[in-house]
């Protein structure tokens, strides 16, 4: 046997090895894992009880959520009480134009939706599939995924940027490219939560802009931007026309869910 072909033998020994101990962790880890699920097991973010898998909603927990379907408005995605046989806009968008071209949502937003966002490292594997398709539209005409940033202080506090996961997993899926840092908020905003419309338009005003790199990929293209929630609608409007003023040419606007008023 020469030395080349004891080197061949060799390395087909060690993959061999590789292979079997490649093995041997995968099935350590399933035992692993099914232990803890049975000491711990999965359970529904919405009503508490036990599931099969991670993730998972319990069907009665379908009940309490409201899914957003046609007929709704064309620009901002309200749903409308009645049929329409055209496109039509909402009130709320024929009195103030958002600056974005249109934006989508699954989920309106109520106590149940809420819990699926305040849970949304545990079921964003789950609820993902629906942006998706409330946002097929979207996606398709998109050049580039761009997610709502947060301050530095604030993602330092959190950890995780909601939206960033969002744009990525928009991003595996679709084959669209995504820029994380391309937006970048340079104001440190107060919480929204209890601000009017008007306070929430004073806060966010010119609290984001483009990077300077960032202006050469996003001039002249359709940009989709994605968050967790649309309330008002504020930031997203300040996000868009910070892009806008960068070079885009329309924006597009997909979340989780949407804030609809009765």
């Amino acid at each position: 046997m020469t030395k080349l072909q004891l080197n061949k033998e060799i390395n087909k020994e060690i993959q061999r090895d590789r292979s079997y101990f490649y093995q041997c962790s995968k099935i350590f880890k399933r035992v692993i894992w099914r232990g803890i699920g049975f000491i711990l097991p999965p359970r529904c973010a919405i009503t508490g009880d036990i599931v099969i898998n991670d993730g998972e909603i319990q069907p009665k927990a379908w009940a309490e959520l409201e899914f957003i379907s046609d007929p709704q408005c064309r620009i901002c995605g309200t749903p409308f009480d009645f049929k329409i046989d055209m496109d039509m806009e909402c009130p709320s968008c024929l009195k103030n134009p958002p600056k974005y071209s249109k934006a989508r949502a699954p989920l309106i937003y109520n106590d149940a939706s809420r819990l699926i966002v305040l849970k949304f490292m545990q079921l964003h594997h789950s609820f993902m599939p629906w942006v998706m398709r409330a946002g097929h539209g979207l996606i398709k005409e998109c050049d580039l995924v761009v997610p709502v940033p947060l301050h530095r202080f604030r993602l330092l506090k959190r950890r995780y940027n909601q939206a960033a996961i969002m744009a990525r997993y928009i991003s595996r899926k679709s084959g669209k490219p995504w820029f994380y840092n391309l937006l970048v908020r340079k104001v440190s905003t107060k919480t929204q939560g209890k601000m009017s419309f008007e306070e929430r338009q004073k806060n966010v005003r010119d609290a984001f802009q483009v990077q300077q790199d960032g202006q050469k990929l996003i001039d002249g293209k359709t940009v989709l931007l994605v968050d967790d929630v649309m309330t008002t609608g504020a930031t997203i409007n300040e996000c868009t026309k910070a892009l806008l003023q960068a070079g885009a040419a329309k924006v597009y606007v997909l979340t989780i869910a949407k804030v609809v008023k009765r």
